[in-house]
């Protein structure tokens, strides 16, 4: 049976919040040579291409369309990695201040 790939709103709002601090013109550089961009911080290795180190494009864009202030591309994209087996754990910053916390502060208020 395949895993549910579902991530819930706030599972996504902490994730930008720690990730980014939700500024979708971020970029961040990498000791092993790839760049994150944007408010996803999705890294160019394996996501996008950027004329670096980039293995695979994954979501068959350049980078630079991850720095847009219309996060769609970037919404696109992240949605692609969570299809990847690894989910939402690829983000560290997810890991590392989201998982199996009380996350409903992030949405509380948005009648979600």
């Amino acid at each position: 049976m395949a895993e549910d790939t579902r991530v819930s709103l706030a599972d996504w709002v902490c994730l930008t919040q720690h990730e980014s601090g939700f500024n979708t013109r971020a970029t961040n550089r990498n000791t092993d040579g790839s760049t994150d961009y944007g408010i996803f911080q999705i890294n160019s290795k394996y996501w996008c291409k950027d004329g670096g180190v980039s293995r695979a494009n994954g979501c068959g864009i350049q980078c630079s369309a991850l720095l847009s202030d219309n996060p769609s591309t970037a919404i696109t994209c992240a949605k692609r990695v969570v299809r990847d087996p690894n989910g939402i754990r690829a983000w560290v910053a997810w890991q590392r201040n989201c998982q199996g916390r009380d996350l409903s502060s992030y949405t509380a208020g948005c009648g979600v």
